[in-house]
């Protein structure tokens, strides 16, 4: 049985992370009507406080996430840790009756997906991967006008990043891909978009730039995967682009289908700013400021997830699908070490 809020009650959310997704979760949950931030944790105890400093201090500050879940006055937890440090944190929260929302990627193993899951559906929690992209307003839109387009017939998903993200954004760089970060992204976009599942990968990685720099991860990711129904689809992703170009991000999808095609382009996003350093397309679908209100798809997907929680609904992205991601994506990296196509493992399964 689900576990719901009493009507009109409040969400009180504690968040774990206190760095740019942890930062930019407590932002949302602090503007909604529906939701308190009420703790904050992180791997020190000055960058939690640091944040819980911007909202004048109301939300306590905890040594870590137990004590978080365990004392804290939270309803539901927002897990915004590194990727590979997704897990424990969800079952400690699904065990302790909270609900859930955690950054994307869900878990960067099958394993611990597969354990996330089964906490969560025998706790009766409402928990949801923030795959935000899916509340972009074009994506949407791509979503609803493909189901008229005919059988899905080929995808191409293209998320390159500047180098910036990996040499100075993260400093746990090394400890994931470019693939977990970014083609997850696309993986649930796509997929979504073609109501199917990913049945065999085949991938390859180059490694260069970033091992000289000193980071152990690959530069680039192509992963050619085929769905049941057999469609097929092209996921890549980089993060050496160099920080002379005009976004952070270079965004773009298409979608093949028998009797149309979507392509998706958020390289620019209506805004072109020329000064004399050069010329920027500054970010707006995601994050952003209208008239000192936050909007955009990040903090609408968070306003899914507060609503579901307090009403005790499924969420548009299911843990499952969350799981099918993860999947995807360890079969890729096995795909890549191997050499060889590898079979995306349904639950129950590993990869191999």
């Amino acid at each position: 049985m689900t576990r719901t809020q009493n009507d009109g009650e409040t969400l009180r959310i504690g968040v774990v992370g206190a760095g740019i997704m942890g930062t930019s979760n407590a932002r949302a949950v602090n503007a909604l009507a529906g939701a308190e931030l009420t703790a904050i944790t992180s791997g020190t105890r000055e960058s939690a406080e640091k944040l819980a400093g911007e909202f004048g201090g109301r939300p306590q500050v905890f040594d870590d996430y137990e004590q978080l879940i365990d004392s804290g006055p939270v309803d539901a937890v927002v897990v915004a840790t590194p990727d590979h440090l997704h897990a424990d944190v969800v079952v400690k929260a699904a065990a302790a009756g909270k609900h859930i929302l955690v950054e994307k990627p869900f878990t960067t193993s099958v394993q611990d997906a597969d354990r996330c899951v089964r906490a969560v559906r025998e706790a009766g929690v409402i928990a949801m991967c923030i795959f935000n992209h899916r509340w972009v307003p074009a994506y949407a839109q791509a979503k609803d006008l493909i189901a008229g387009l005919g059988s899905p017939a080929v995808g191409y998903a293209r998320k390159d990043d500047t180098i910036y993200v990996p040499t100075e954004m993260l400093n746990w760089a090394q400890n994931t891909t470019c693939a977990w970060f970014l083609s997850s992204h696309d993986i649930d976009l796509v997929t979504w978009f073609f109501d199917d599942e990913v049945e065999q990968v085949y991938a390859t990685a180059r490694y260069g730039k970033l091992r000289s720099l000193g980071i152990d991860t690959p530069d680039a990711i192509q992963i050619q995967a085929r769905y049941r129904r057999g469609a097929v689809a092209t996921f890549e992703s980089a993060w050496i682009y160099p920080n002379t170009f005009p976004t952070m991000v270079d965004s773009y999808i298409t979608a093949i289908c028998d009797d149309g095609v979507i392509q998706l382009d958020r390289q620019q996003e209506n805004v072109v700013m020329a000064t004399p350093d050069g010329v920027k397309f500054p970010r707006n679908m995601l994050k952003r400021t209208v008239h000192g209100v936050l909007a955009g798809a990040y903090p609408d997907a968070v306003a899914h997830f507060v609503d579901c929680a307090t009403r005790g609904v499924e969420p548009l992205i299911t843990v499952e699908s969350s799981r099918h991601v993860t999947a995807v994506l360890e079969a890729a990296h096995a795909s890549i070490a191997s050499g060889q196509p590898v079979a995306v493992p349904e639950p129950g399964r590993t990869v191999g």
